[in-house]
């Protein structure tokens, strides 16, 4: 798949660029899986919550309870994407490992109708939907429990998810020499972690002199990196 996966990628970043979204869409395992990793983009990539989205059938409800039946509300489907007003500036990728769920395939289409690069991540092999203009098959053969895509396929799933957004916003300039610059120091954690990446652009730094550029410009690691260059 990383031809196609890298297709897909190249979409994705022209649309954020151009100030449009990425939204994931899915039911069950694999929705949960597009909310988990566009919940994790702000805190990595410091991104705007409302650019990487995930959609999941039966709504937030769905992320605690299981609720399988929704899957195949299709009206549901074209329900959340008008909500979101979807429209050309926009990438939907739905994602469904045995390539059938009808509440994603009713998005992909829909999308599509909007003007919306639509494509699908799946784990069994297939031929496009109607509407989807890039297809991602990430072949993981039978499950060991049979049936239970929650397995193999949603791990896999996961890191294919995790590659897109990676490395988009690397190629958007939040990444540089496999560091996050682009973050807040929010939490003890991240500035532990904003100290180290200073101290190891910046090997002439100290601890204590990181932390009081760090604090100069209000926790925010990426405008730390720019004036500290700028002075230099």
């Amino acid at each position: 798949a990383g031809p196609e996966l890298s297709a897909l990628i190249e979409t994705v970043v022209t649309a954020l660029e151009a100030g449009g979204r990425l939204i994931y869409v899915g039911a069950g395992t694999s929705g949960r899986l597009g909310v988990l990793d566009a919940s994790e983009c702000p805190p990595t990539f410091n991104s705007d919550p409302s650019r990487v989205l995930g959609l999941i059938a039966g709504g937030d409800a769905a992320l605690r309870t299981s609720s399988e039946g929704l899957e195949d509300d299709v009206a549901g489907a074209h329900e959340a994407l008008h909500r979101l007003s979807v429209g050309s500036d926009d990438v939907l990728v739905g994602i469904a490992a045995g390539g059938t769920t009808p509440y994603v395939l009713g998005a992909i289409e829909e999308a599509s109708r909007r003007g919306a690069v639509a494509a699908m991540i799946t784990c069994a092999p297939r031929n496009p939907p109607p509407g989807c203009r890039h297809l991602i098959v990430l072949e993981t053969g039978a499950e060991l429990l049979a049936g239970s895509t929650r397995l193999k396929a949603g791990s896999v799933t996961k890191l294919a998810l995790n590659t897109i957004t990676t490395v988009a916003f690397s190629q958007l300039g939040k990444v540089r020499g496999g560091l996050m610059i682009d973050m807040r120091a929010t939490n003890a954690k991240l500035f532990d972690r904003a100290i180290r990446i200073l101290r190891r652009l910046f090997p002439e730094l100290s601890r204590p002199e990181a932390a009081r550029h760090l604090r100069d410009s209000n926790l925010d690691l990426r405008a730390t990196i720019e004036r500290m260059e700028r002075s230099s």
